[in-house]
């Protein structure tokens, strides 16, 4: 913390020599009026009101009052524009002159008229899904179309460009790498990503971005980048809301439903939110080890239960500050079955079946509170924002052997882990051209792992008996950051640092119950690292557009990948973490291109990655039993990759349009696998992958009439190596139909997933033994869903800063 604490006092003292001579000669002008709804014939509350010169240089400015009047004082003798603002409605601007005479003219009631498209976002979803690429990030609107893609952002994921979900496992990928960053409304959360994505409704999402070269303002984790799920805001005055319910079925049935709902008026902006999902996933497949002549065959059934809640208040204490405090509150209930079978071609007494029970269950809270100062000069602002997460989970496995001589044996895992998080973010608009930024943050996270079993180890003697493992793991990290931005004309860039200093320390302990025998092993690393940032952007004509970016990153080991208990284990398999598992970093090169076409826009880019420390799985064979295999993670030397990326909006015709994409990627990846010689001796082999992928997806939407559109979406990814598998190319054809109705308060969709059956895994595999298999699950799923928008009032946002870009609004799902 005492890091922490002297950068505040740094950081203040340069926000303190930023501000504005307060001696500076201006003369005692002001200017004052009242805005109102033109329809309504009501006051507008928190309309801006921007002063500006005759270059349209802002001077200074403020916001409408509750009543919808508003003084701005301190305006310099002249002639100057008054410009109001207010989202969803026509500006306004008047020129007026400060003068003998008239130095504080009033400008009676000014009526403002609402935009036609200025209705609440929630009210009004695009039938059509668009890609845009802005300076740092490409972002997908999600519209009607690729809503009907699927019920949970987990299954809209595969719709986007550069982006695959492990239909296995539930991990995303980003440009074929799996060291991504998820985040809601640019907030990380305790969650484990691959069930926060099942659990947010498609109704709920506004925006996905992908962020795949951050700038120094971001947290530097993931070599690939960052993706920020953006759920729909609800701010509009009175009380407002939206209910959503979806079903799927292919083998089991799955049902999900959330409620948002907010009230606001005046100064207070309460609003809150409840989802939950009830699913059961069955997933079955195949291994068979040629050589050996060994088949394992498994069916797994799992059973989710989950329910997220959220409160929140926004409170506006005037129109210089605001206070805002919410909570998330996530219930998380699993039981899974898993029928496991080997047979022993050539020794059919040596078969064996293991049937595992499990049970899980996890809750995670989150508390927010944030307060934003606005200065005089409009997008002047200082904000203090506190995060602390929590989360307890327990997972209790019962694994039963047949026609085995190994015992039957029941494992048991706690799980405490805290992480809290400070941050101080200070923007200042230099010049209309300019702007300096300015953070810091401190993450303290900590973790406690709890683990026991009856008799899943043996000792020296080979009898089985029970141990206990516990591991504790903290990390603290300290940073500061700064970016300073600019236009000239055509050109514009930004540039960024971001300081790290990080603390390491953790302990396993590993005991014996039987012997009472106990092993410690202490781990710590400290280190100090920076991250620069650079974007550099050139638009020749508005319809073209030339960008170049670079960016440091880090891919800090997960608590999996350093945990030394057990992940999970089969008869064949075992996972294990390693505690002295290192970071990697990633230096980053990307450029892109985009042009404007009169029905669209296409962009393409290319990137490159060097990566020091790479991190990757490796494969060993277990000294204790060397029919089975062991999973862990080692660093190796510096790898490079690179990739291509192009992609595209269409619209043919008034009734037809086309989101399309194209990517490829190149990576090398080193590892280490332990195989037999022809003696049956155990040898090291060093393996590099050279692994060339490529995808294509295509999104056509068809428009019947104002009320029902017809989508089909293709999806081809090709065959993809890494250093256990190489896996099979993979093919999917989706339907979609939506339906608006209730002059548009309500939606309808209904999907069919996978019509051709053609979305599972094939695999082949050379280390340590030659082996294929194949993985099923339910990708050919029909499902249904209905939304219906309640409430009525016209939309009123106080506009509040985005950190990370990411919204401190009310409302929403998280």
């Amino acid at each position: 913390m005492k890091h922490f604490l002297l950068m505040l006092i740094m950081i203040s003292s340069t926000i303190i020599s930023a501000q504005p001579n307060s001696n500076s000669d201006i003369k005692d002008g002001s200017v004052s009026g009242r805005v109102i709804d033109a329809e309504l014939n009501e006051p507008l509350p928190y309309v801006n009101i921007v002063i500006k010169d005759m270059a349209n240089k802002i001077i200074t400015g403020g916001i409408t009052s509750d009543d919808g009047t508003f003084e701005i004082q301190n305006i310099p003798e002249g002639k100057v524009i008054v410009s109001i603002q207010f989202v969803g409605f026509k500006t306004i601007d008047k020129n007026i002159t400060i003068g003998k005479g008239n130095y504080k003219p009033n400008l009676g009631d000014i009526k403002l008229e609402e935009e036609s498209t200025g209705l609440d976002e929630v009210t009004i979803v695009a039938d059509v899904s668009t890609i845009q690429q802005r300076v740092d990030r490409k972002v997908i609107t999600i519209g009607k179309d690729l809503q009907t893609a699927g019920a949970t952002a987990s299954e809209i994921m595969n719709n986007l460009p550069s982006v695959s979900v492990d239909q296995q496992t539930g991990s995303v990928s980003l440009r074929g790498n799996q060291n991504v960053r998820v985040m809601v409304d640019g907030k990380l959360s305790n969650i484990p990503a691959d069930q926060l994505l099942k659990q947010i409704p498609s109704t709920s999402i506004k925006s996905i971005e992908l962020i795949t070269n951050p700038s120094a303002k971001y947290n530097p984790e993931g070599m690939s980048g960052i993706i920020n799920i953006v759920l729909h805001k609800n701010t509009q005055i009175g009380f407002n809301g939206n209910i959503n319910f979806g079903l799927s079925h292919d083998i089991e049935a799955k049902f999900n439903s959330s409620i948002d709902a907010n009230y606001r008026n005046g100064k207070l902006n309460v609003y809150g939110s409840y989802s939950n999902s009830i699913a059961k996933n069955a997933n079955n497949g195949a291994f068979n080890r040629t050589e050996q002549g060994i088949e394992q065959n498994f069916d797994i059934l799992n059973n989710n239960k989950s329910h997220l809640f959220k409160v929140g208040v926004d409170y506006y204490l005037n129109d210089k500050n605001t206070i805002s405090v919410f909570t998330n509150q996530n219930i998380f209930d699993n039981w899974s079955t898993a029928d496991s079978n080997i047979n022993y071609l050539s020794n059919p007494s040596l078969n064996e079946s293991q049937f595992t029970r499990g049970g899980s269950d996890n809750d995670s809270q989150q508390y927010n509170v944030n307060y934003k100062h606005d200065f005089n000069e409009e997008g002047h602002s200082i904000e203090l924002e506190a995060d602390y997460n929590t989360f307890e989970g327990n997972n209790e496995v019962n694994n039963i052997f047949y026609s085995s001589q190994r015992p039957n044996f029941l494992e048991d895992t706690d799980t405490d882990r805290t992480n809290t998080t400070l941050n101080l973010d200070y923007v200042n608009p230099l010049s209309e051209t300019t702007k300096l930024e300015l953070g810091l943050q401190a993450r303290l996270f900590d973790t406690n792992l709890f683990y026991e079993s009856d008799a899943r180890e043996t000792n020296q003697d080979g009898d089985y008996i029970p141990t206990t493992t516990r591991f504790d793991y903290t990390r603290d990290i300290y940073s500061a950051y700064a970016t300073y931005g600019a236009k000239l004309e055509k050109w514009s860039y930004q540039i960024g640092l971001r300081a790290e200093t990080v603390n390491v320390d953790s302990e396993a302990f590993k005991k014996d119950l039987a012997s009472n025998d106990e092993l410690i092993i202490p781990f710590e690393n400290n280190y100090f690292e920076l991250y620069p940032s650079a974007f550099f952007t050139y638009s020749p004509t508005d319809k073209n557009s030339y960008q170049l970016s670079y960016s440091r990153r880090i891919d800090r080991p997960g608590i999996g990948q350093v945990n030394p208990l057990p992940e999970w284990n089969t008869p064949l398999i075992s996972q294990f973490g390693n505690q002295e598992l290192r970071p990697q970093f990633t230096n980053s090169i990307e450029m892109n291109y985009t042009r404007q076409l009169k029905k669209g826009s296409i962009t393409g880019g290319v990137f490159y990655r060097i990566i020091e420390d790479e991190i990757q799985q490796a494969v060993l064979i277990d000294r204790a039993d060397i029919n089975r295999l062991i999973l862990t993670n080692l660093n190796f030397d510096n790898t490079t990759s690179y990739g291509v990326e192009v992609s595209s909006n269409y619209r043919p015709t008034k009734w037809w349009s086309v989101n399309a994409s194209f990517d490829l990627y190149s990576q090398s990846q080193k590892s280490i696998a332990e195989s037999f010689d022809t003696d049956m001796n155990i040898i090291l082999n060093t393996i590099e992958v050279d692994n060339i992928a490529w995808s294509a997806r295509a999104f056509n939407s068809f428009k019947v009439d104002e009320s029902l559109s017809f989508s089909i979406f293709g999806m081809y990814r090709g065959k993809n190596k890494n250093i256990q598998f190489e896996m099979s190319d993979m093919l999917m054809v989706n339907l979609g139909l939506n339906y608006s109705f209730m002059e548009k308060r309500a939606n309808f969709s209904l999907s069919y997933n996978d019509i051709f059956n053609t979305m599972y895994a094939e695999f082949t595999s050379e280390r340590p033994y030659a082996q294929t298999g194949r993985f099923n699950w339910e990708s050919q799923q029909i499902s249904a869903r209905l939304s219906y928008r309640f409430g009525g009032g016209k939309y009123r946002a106080k506009s509040r800063k985005q950190r990370d870009n990411d919204v401190k609004e009310g409302g929403g799902m998280f």
